[in-house]
């Protein structure tokens, strides 16, 4: 569904992310991990077209994406999250979630079925539904929630989590896993989800790619890669220290 090969990216002389490749199956969820720095949010932000790469291909249903323009690519149907969530605080939450709708990939929409579609992302998140409900006083779970509601109201085809759990206490990171699991089960969405937590991500995922200074250092089964040393000499070493 998603073929990423030889993926780099250069600020300068520094390299961020130095030839990563892997592909993504439809209906599959992809863990991408790794320490802090180690290129995982660089990869999605060259996927989404937030960066260019420097070099290597992104082939998203047979087309070849890479260096197109985000917006186009959302509505192509790659949606996304953000690590840090920014809301628009003038607007209620109906109005955060109806503006994301607009770049999905079903095309053009009218405001009606615009909130519509807001609507249905909000109760699907456990967010209100009222018109006059907005971001105030939302706390970190809720911003995730809204965050993850607008990236839904695009109708991706493939869903890039940047983060979900950050800031979350140990309950609530149980139940943003469960949501995804539900997400995945009743619209068979493809999800890759960058993480740095390991623990909740590895009860979820398929699969896991692990990443190391921008490179892969591993892709397979989740219990493998807990089992493998150089995952556990470079990413459980690094929380280590």
């Amino acid at each position: 569904m998603l073929a990423v090969s030889g993926l780099t990216k250069r600020f300068g002389g520094f390299v961020a992310v130095n030839r990563v490749s892997f592909e993504v199956v439809e209906g599959e969820i992809l863990g991408l991990i790794g320490p802090n720095g180690s290129g995982k949010s660089t990869i999605f932000n060259l996927i989404s077209g937030t960066l260019r790469p420097s070099e290597g291909s992104v082939r998203f249903a047979d087309s070849e994406i890479a260096g197109l323009p985000a917006h186009e690519i959302c509505r192509r149907g790659i949606g996304r999250t953000f690590q840090i969530p920014r809301p628009f605080r003038k607007l209620s939450l109906v109005e955060n979630v109806a503006l994301a709708a607009f770049y999905g990939k079903a095309g053009a929409l009218d405001r009606a079925q615009a909130r519509e579609r807001a609507q249905e992302a909000l109760a699907m998140v456990g967010l209100p539904l009222e018109p006059a409900a907005t971001t105030d006083g939302l706390g970190a779970a809720a911003l995730k929630k809204l965050e993850l509601a607008r990236a839904l109201a695009t109708h991706p085809s493939i869903l890039l989590l940047d983060e979900s759990l950050g800031g979350l206490d140990a309950v609530e990171m149980e139940r943003a896993a469960d949501l995804l699991l539900d997400i995945r089960r009743r619209l068979g969405m493809t999800i890759v989800w960058v993480e740095h937590i390991m623990g909740v991500l590895m009860g979820v995922v398929d699969r896991v790619i692990v990443l190391d200074h921008g490179e892969k250092i591993f892709e397979g089964l989740p219990a493998h890669a807990a089992r493998d040393p150089k995952v556990a000499e470079v990413y459980l070493g690094a929380h280590a220290s």
